[in-house]
């Protein structure tokens, strides 16, 4: 195992535990982040949003494996299952995570999943009708920022 194979475990048995300062460890201080909600987080607001989802969670289960890197890329595929608190319906949603790495830090990772999926697991019919659009999974993003910006706001209120 190389050493991004192993931050890239780090990062996900943390993620198993939701200890999110570990997770926070694996990045580095400039890092992007990427996926079909959350979109564009850079820096302190990557950490931060696994922060939130771990410390939010109550019934989160991580799988991962399949994981392959060189000496600046790597892939990891997971699986969260949870349910979602809005609506209290279970998801599983299938992950593929695709790392860049620099000095065994991770400075890029996105998250590839179809959202559609996610809608119809998380809204049920409205989902199934309405996931798929742009307008449903821009509200669905929007929700989702915004939860990560209160937090964050209030999180530097705390400091």
């Amino acid at each position: 195992m190389n050493i991004n194979e192993q931050v890239i475990t780090t990062f996900y048995a943390a993620f198993q535990k939701r200890d999110h300062q570990t997770m926070r460890r694996c990045y580095s201080d400039k890092v992007i982040f990427f996926d079909p909600v959350f979109e564009d987080l850079v820096d302190e607001e990557v950490p931060l949003m696994w922060e939130m989802l771990c410390k939010r969670a109550t019934d989160l289960s991580i799988q991962f494996g399949t994981i392959h890197s060189d000496e600046e890329y790597g892939t990891c595929e997971w699986v969260a299952t949870y349910t979602f608190t809005k609506t209290k319906r279970r998801i599983v949603n299938k992950v593929k995570a695709h790392m860049r790495f620099q000095n065994g830090k991770i400075i890029e990772h996105s998250d590839q999943f179809k959202l559609r999926h996610w809608c119809r697991q998380a809204f049920g019919l409205k989902g199934f009708l309405l996931g798929g659009t742009a307008w449903f999974q821009n509200k669905v993003r929007k929700l989702a920022q915004q939860n990560l910006y209160d937090y964050i706001v209030a999180h530097q209120t705390l400091k």
